[in-house]
């Protein structure tokens, strides 16, 4: 059977894993880069913007964990896009350009589908009215037998998580405090008693937490 992971799901001290009052300008809302400016001085991250150079330390180690063996990403609709409600713009593709990094099926969860579309890249985004377990079934035949990500952001991850479809989770700890956005964390508690649980802190100043299903 396929893993169900989660890789660079960056929250805060006070456990919020984007700010408040997202828009098109700043996807994370108040928190603006500041939850992953340890991803973006990784060799991975310029990378993946073809550019050169970054760091190769663990931080990277950790951020290059995000790709191998994957074949299908879920995520929910806010890490897609700022819109709300019935879509006003079809023609939105997403904040990546015409080229997104995920290379594979993308379900897209949202009370409003509206039709696939495909992208450069071998990126195609289905948009899908559907449970956690259903959306994780649609992702795992496009797999092909590889892993699911789930992408993000936070209230779909808690979702996973509470439906028990989470198999490594990955988060990485940035010692900033938000105040008010959205948190990870609520209902889960006794979550770690589902996982094997390491951690390690970076000169960067973020700790990276894996949990592994026991």
């Amino acid at each position: 059977m396929s893993k169900v992971r989660v890789h660079n799901f960056a929250v805060s001290l006070d456990g919020f894993a984007t700010g408040e009052g997202q828009s098109l300008q700043a996807p994370f809302g108040h928190a603006g880069v500041r939850l992953m400016e340890w991803f973006f001085e990784t060799r991975t991250f310029r990378s993946m913007n073809g550019r050169d150079g970054g760091s190769e330390g663990v931080d990277n180690a950790f951020a290059a964990a995000w790709g191998p063996g994957i074949g299908a990403e879920i995520m929910g609709r806010n890490k897609f896009g700022p819109q709300r409600g019935a879509w006003q713009d079809e023609e939105w593709k997403g904040w990546w350009g015409d080229n997104p990094p995920f290379h594979t099926p993308v379900f897209v969860l949202t009370h409003h589908p509206r039709p696939t579309l495909a992208m450069e890249g071998g990126n195609t985004f289905h948009f899908v009215d559907a449970s956690p377990a259903e959306a994780l079934a649609q992702a795992r035949d496009a797999a092909g037998g590889r892993d699911v990500r789930i992408g993000g952001g936070p209230s779909t991850v808690r979702q996973f998580l509470a439906a028990d479809l989470i198999d490594h989770l990955h988060v990485v700890l940035v010692p900033i405090v938000l105040g008010r956005g959205v948190r990870l964390w609520d209902g889960l508690e006794s979550l770690e008693d589902r996982f094997t649980i390491e951690s390690v802190t970076t000169p960067s100043g973020v700790t990276h937490v894996t949990c592994t299903r026991r």
